[in-house]
């Protein structure tokens, strides 16, 4: 297949261009071209503004015996985008611009318009003075006149602009910056004197904080120090385990943080592994050069082997119990496992 766009054409060994039928066109026929509105308009019969770049699709045409210097003039025709009413402009070449004709009104347009009317005062001035020596003298007196105004006008301005120069504005605009460097020193002493209690404050309360700290800790210290070994009430039978006080061997009670890392450890793994917690629980018998006979209990010899166990457990039962720390509920409470045992057996 062959390319559609292509830039040389196939002509055949016969062609003839005279051959080729040439059309008849009217000159006045129109085409349709699409441009944008050159000027600001507003239309005649709905009060539509149409501003300038508007586009539209227009009809074109010549327009008929009208040229500027051989220049043809073209003629659009536009619709109005409210009411469809005709609006007609043509190219104005003499003045590099567009002339509205029909339709609508150009706004903006108090420039041309003041223009166009200087050119026109000046060109009926020339035609005055051309045949007319006493009308070229009038005018001449009058634009001496008028210069004389012009230059009196200007010695008053600037009689007033030097009144005006009297007044020192360097020295009120020095007066307004050294205001506001004071205004901005003084707040920014403010500021300053403001942060300073700020931190004042804080280091007060500072203080007192770790006053009050240091009090509370000497308190804790004295109550700690006053306090003997005692047993702490449980909720749990089995927590009277964890509250027995750690002494070593010179008899001084462990430290607070030691002592809740001891009974930490207790709750979790068990006290029946430590030695301190095991020696509460053994029950030592006194020597029997120490030891009283008990004057309630009357002194009976056991005839069987069941009797003297018997007699044995309510004798351990019946002797006070003592332990190498000192009595305790843990002392107690072993006891009461001894006799069971032997109970048992």
């Amino acid at each position: 297949m062959s390319e559609r766009k292509v830039l040389n054409k196939y002509y055949p060994p016969d062609f003839d261009p005279s051959k080729i039928p040439k059309l008849k066109l009217p000159k006045d026929r129109q085409y349709v071209v699409r441009l944008m509105a050159p000027f600001n308009m507003r239309c005649k019969t709905c009060g539509e503004y149409i501003y300038k770049g508007k586009k539209f699709n227009a009809r074109k045409e010549t327009v008929q015996n009208e040229l500027y210097m051989g220049l043809p003039i073209f003629r659009f025709y536009i619709k109005c985008t409210r009411c469809l009413a005709e609006i007609t402009f043509k190219t104005d070449p003499e003045n590099t611009d567009y002339a509205m004709e029909h339709g609508a009104t150009r706004n903006f347009q108090a420039e041309k318009l003041i223009e166009e009317e200087e050119k026109r005062v000046q060109k009926e001035r020339e035609d005055e003075e051309l045949n007319n020596p006493m009308k070229v003298l009038e005018n001449r007196t009058k634009d001496s006149k008028m210069e004389m105004e012009v230059l009196e006008n200007l010695q008053e301005l600037k009689e007033l602009n030097q009144r005006q120069a009297q007044v020192d504005f360097e020295g009120m605009i020095d007066q307004y910056r050294e205001m506001e460097r004071r205004e901005r020193e003084r707040e920014k002493d403010e500021d300053e004197q403001e942060t300073k209690e700020m931190l004042d404050r804080a280091l007060v309360k500072r203080l007192r904080d770790s006053d009050s700290d240091e009090e509370s800790d000497g308190e804790n210290n004295s109550s700690s120090s006053s306090m003997q070994p005692e047993t702490s009430s449980t909720d749990k039978p089995t927590d009277i385990l964890t509250t027995v006080k750690l002494v070593d061997t010179q008899g001084a009670t462990v430290g607070g943080a030691k002592r809740a890392k001891v009974e930490s450890w207790e709750r979790s793994v068990g006290t029946l592994g430590g030695r301190g917690a095991l020696g509460s629980l053994v029950v030592r018998k006194k020597p029997a050069s120490f030891t009283k006979p008990n004057p309630v209990t009357p002194s009976v010899t056991p005839k069987s082997p069941t009797d003297s166990k018997a007699h044995a457990a309510d004798t351990i039962t019946s002797k006070p119990i003592t332990t190498q720390n000192g009595p305790s509920s843990l002392s107690l409470l072993g006891a009461y496992s001894d006799s069971d045992s032997n109970d048992s057996e």
